[in-house]
């Protein structure tokens, strides 16, 4: 028996399959093999078109069952992990009518920052565990306004996930957890927030019917059956966003532990047991995948859109006559410079409105440049050492909310394969980190698992799932990160 789970990326979308008996994962692949384009048809917009994420986990799907050397129609169950906040509009026949406004567009800021004033801030927080912001409501709310032709012409909104489930199954739904994160879920009423609907004049049959995280949530048709190569009537049974979904891909279910990751964005997500918020709004509170009426378990989420965004543009640039450095000549690099960048000073805020600085969109910076002294190697470690002094201003507020941990866990790749961004992070924000081989997409494939009812306990479902390398704060060092820190901070316009 295996599980297969997908990975909708804004990047890429990813497949992986499970073996049940060994927990272990038994192939993956992702496409398209170079980044999926984001379209920005004026500043600040993000878009992409929903059914290429659906051509993507056709043609990933393809390639691994193509030369697999299992058999694909003993896959059982599939699990869906997806970008985060985005808005899929489709009509009654579910086809899609506008382009998916994704995670990184911000549009939508300032008709957020209104709604919180308008409903009051206090309620939202109390309620919502959140300010309307940048997310999936105030999108729509954005489309109403500036598109109303189109608005009239939408039966039901879904973030990405669902739009993926709806392919598979033929059905609509979507998840208290997926709601949450668009900030549509009341959390003192465990209901859909009647206040933000109100508020922006949405009808509640917009909203297609909330199924759990975990169990049934459809089957797939003959007609996804037929485009996948899979068997007809096998059970999506879990969805999750991509964070909730990579905090269970490392085992962080519980209150107190912690996961991050540092693709495109980073993310440092703490799970609590608590309605947690913070009066800012610089991180946010969402429901975790892992909820249920017994047991509250939220994910309060830090966000820095600009993390190996920022990283993959520094090597674009560098790209001369067709060739760009590889990523490990590139850490090579930074590591012949020493901590602190000598002054050289990036802020990685170039990717869109910034939730931890409170959705302003500032842009990135390179402060101090030194034509004498600062060579690429500088440039580079100080887009390392950047990304993570952002997470680490982030981090304080996670740790003056009572819901940071001394140890954090993430897959290792991206840019936790960086020597140097690893030990800037520990160092910095003074937790051990621990490195698992694992991914979303194999994340969501254990997911599945659970969803099913093959696993019956955190035990089962985490089984084969590996620590590849720990690493702990150095003393000698902590000091001279902290003070890059201090000039790396000193140095932010807010």
């Amino acid at each position: 028996m295996y599980f297969l789970g997908l990975d909708i990326g804004s990047s890429s979308s990813k497949v992986s399959v499970l073996d049940a008996k060994t927990g272990k994962s038994i192939a993956s692949t992702h496409y398209p093999k170079s980044e999926m384009a984001i379209n920005a048809p004026q500043a600040g917009f993000a878009e992409q078109d929903p059914n290429a994420w659906w051509q993507a986990v056709k043609s990933a799907c393809a390639e691994l069952f193509d030369n697999a050397e299992f058999d694909p129609k003993q896959i059982e169950a599939i699990g869906i992990s997806y970008q985060m906040h985005g808005l899929v509009c489709v009509d009654k026949n579910q086809q899609v009518i506008r382009p998916a406004i994704i995670w990184c567009d911000s549009r939508a800021v300032e008709i957020g920052d209104k709604a919180f004033k308008a409903i009051g801030e206090d309620k939202c927080l109390a309620e919502l565990l959140n300010s309307p912001g940048n997310f999936t409501a105030s999108k729509l709310k954005w489309v109403k306004e500036n598109q109303p032709e189109l608005y009239q012409q939408i039966d039901k909104i879904m973030l990405p996930g669902d739009f993926i489930a709806m392919k598979l199954t033929g059905e609509t739904s979507t998840t208290a957890s997926g709601l949450s994160e668009g900030v549509l879920w009341n959390f003192a009423e465990n209901n859909i927030a009647s206040s933000v609907l109100n508020e922006y004049g949405f009808e509640a049959n917009l909203i297609p019917e909330v199924v759990p995280s975990f169990g049934d949530q459809g089957s797939v048709s003959a007609q996804a059956a037929l485009e996948l190569g899979l068997k007809a009537g096998i059970k999506v049974t879990y969805r999750g966003g991509d964070q909730p979904n990579n905090a269970l891909s490392l085992n962080v279910m519980e209150p107190g532990e912690v996961a991050a990751t540092a693709g495109t964005s980073g993310v440092v997500y703490a799970v609590t047991d608590k309605n947690a918020y913070d009066p800012l709004s610089r991180v946010n509170t969402f429901q975790h995948v892992s909820n249920t009426e017994q047991d509250k378990r939220n994910g309060v989420l830090l966000c820095v859109n600009g993390t190996g965004r920022l990283y993959s543009w520094v090597r674009s640039i560098l790209n001369t006559q067709g060739h760009a450095p590889s990523y490990p000549e590139l850490n090579q690099m930074a590591s012949e410079v020493a901590i602190g960048s000598d002054g050289l000073i990036m802020h990685p805020f170039g990717n869109g409105a910034e939730r931890v600085l409170q959705n302003k969109n500032i842009g990135g910076h390179m402060r101090n440049i030194d034509f004498n002294r600062h060579q690429l190697g500088h440039l580079i470690r100080s887009a390392q050492e950047g990304i993570v002094f952002a997470l680490k201003y982030g981090f304080d507020v996670l740790t003056d909310m009572g819901v940071s941990s001394q140890v954090v866990r993430a897959g290792k790749g991206n840019m936790f394969l960086s020597p140097i961004f690893v030990e800037a992070f520990v160092n910095s924000c003074q937790t051990s980190v621990e490195l698992y081989d694992t991914d979303g997409a194999e994340g969501a494939a254990r997911g599945a698992g659970l969803g099913l009812g093959y696993f019956t306990n955190r035990e089962e479902m985490f089984n084969g799932l590996t620590l590849v390398e720990r690493f702990e704060p150095q003393a000698d060092k902590a000091e001279q990160y902290a003070q890059a820190y201090q000039n790396w901070k000193a140095d932010l316009d807010l």
